[in-house]
């Protein structure tokens, strides 16, 4: 069910869609979009709405805090993207803890997948797949092509249009198609049509790039199998085959283009392995049925033994078995002493049992040969506050967002370690930017207030503080809210 804050979001779009002759584009505070280049939106006015729909999509979704699930999906996407027809490789990439399969593209370089894609993807040659297409979607520039074939130059209709895809993500296919097909004023059969030319193209486009980038092209129409197959068995098709109309005809095409290229032998990727791991547990909310889980397959050799053992020792950390699971991460770190995820895995464990100092030697090692990881800054930043040595976590963490700014979740946790080392000034400024990025300026603004009145008036801190706030403020003007 749609949000009272969505809906209002949509409604004042539609209504403003009514009225467009009367409504100019400082009335929906958002840009002029009549680009130089002749065309309706030029790429730099993509990204600026790309970067407001982020923070509205932020507000209204829980996006995965996994360090590790993210920095696959950003390392996979960014790889590939050095490959594909995309020139602004500006990119934000979204993992949302959702179950079911979807995966998204909005102008401005934003592209975002359910952690249920992992599920669904049996290869990390077949997630790639369906990366590949969406960033064909932003390389080919379907959302401006869109906007040119309706004629229109209605500010509030692109509005409308960007709205829509917010409840594409966030709602579900159906109620996104009625509202694309509302904001446009088109016929849904015209639409249809015209979403399924730019999914063709996407196809080819994805596939083009995914051969660019030494990976096996049959991977893009043998997901495309799975994925109806496995819709087959639900009463409701996956969102992505809801927004990505999926047909027989267009399965058959892929198989045909593919023939074009020699297949390529898939490497099993351990790194993909483990990933799926990630998803799954983010899925199972009960430990007992996950501890279940990974014994039988540890047991039973149904997976590889390291991503069955692996499965088995988070299971065991969330339901608290901490010496059980010490053990299995032993043995992972024994196999391969340089896998992180094994690394931060036993760290976890030995923090749990109070073996402060073994857990953070091991992390401050793996650290120092790769000092930018995001997973095991954030691993060892949440040890260092386990331990009780706040200023460490904390300079970690503040170091860390200068490599990460736009990440909601890292700010979020060096507010939690500025309060423990009792730095409430910077407690307010951090709380502020996780709330800019989430899209809620108002709990920004508030936060950046009380840190201006713990300064005395001649700080110059103050100086920044008051021009953040500026900032703020004219995002909160430009809002698609």
């Amino acid at each position: 069910m749609l949000s009272r804050t969505i809906v209002q979001i949509i409604s004042l779009l539609f209504l403003s869609v009514g009225s467009a002759s009367t409504v100019l584009a400082k009335d929906l505070n958002l840009p002029d979009l009549g680009g130089a280049s002749g065309g309706l939106i030029s790429t730099a006015q993509e990204y600026q709405l790309g970067q407001q729909w982020i923070r509205v999509f932020r507000s209204q979704t829980r996006t995965s805090g996994d360090a590790f699930l993210q920095d696959y999906t950003e390392n996979l996407v960014k790889s590939l993207a050095n490959y594909s027809e995309l020139s602004d490789k500006r990119l934000d990439i979204i993992v949302v803890e959702n179950p079911t399969l979807n995966a998204f593209a909005v102008p401005g370089g934003v592209i975002g997948v359910n952690t249920g894609l992992f599920n669904y993807a049996e290869t990390e040659q077949q997630f790639a797949s369906v990366m590949a297409h969406e960033l064909a979607h932003l390389s080919q520039r379907h959302f401006a092509r869109r906007i040119d074939e309706q004629k229109n130059n209605s500010i509030p209709n692109i509005a409308a249009m960007i709205a829509s895809i917010l409840v594409l993500a966030t709602a579900g296919g159906d109620a996104g198609v009625a509202a694309i097909a509302t904001a446009q004023g088109v016929a849904i059969d015209k639409q249809l049509s015209f979403s399924r030319d730019m999914e063709r193209e996407a196809d080819r486009v994805g596939m083009a790039t995914m051969v660019r980038a030494d990976m096996n092209p049959y991977a893009m129409p043998d997901m495309f199998e799975h994925m109806l197959h496995a819709s087959r068995f639900q009463r409701r098709p996956p969102e992505f085959l809801i927004t990505h109309p999926l047909t027989e005809t267009r399965v058959s095409d892929a198989k045909l283009r593919a023939q074009q290229y020699p297949r390529k032998h898939e490497i099993v990727s351990d790194d993909y392995q483990l990933a799926k791991v990630r998803a799954e547990l983010a899925v199972e909310k009960n430990p007992a049925a996950a501890l279940k889980r990974y014994q039988g397959e540890l047991n039973l050799r149904s997976r590889p033994e390291q991503v069955a053992r692996y499965g088995l020792g988070l299971a065991q950390l969330r339901a608290r078995k901490y010496q059980d699971a010490l053990k299995n991460f032993d043995i992972l770190v024994e196999q391969d002493p340089n896998r992180i995820h094994y690394l931060v895995g036993q760290a976890q464990a030995l923090g749990e049992l109070e073996r402060h100092e073994q857990a953070l030697e091991s992390l401050e090692a793996a650290l120092d040969e790769r000092p930018n990881n995001h997973p095991l800054n954030m691993a060892l930043a949440e040890l260092y506050l386990q331990s009780g040595d706040y200023d460490k976590g904390e300079a970690l963490l503040k170091a860390h967002s200068k490599r990460r700014p736009k990440d909601e979740h890292v700010w979020y946790q060096l507010a939690e370690a500025h309060g423990l080392a009792g730095n409430i000034l910077d407690v307010h400024t951090a709380r502020a930017e996780y709330y800019v990025l989430n899209g809620i300026y108002s709990k920004a603004e508030n936060h950046l207030r009380s840190a201006m009145r713990m300064l005395e008036p001649g700080d110059k801190r103050r100086i920044g503080i008051d021009e953040r706030l500026k900032d703020i403020q004219r995002m909160k003007r430009q809002s698609l809210i």
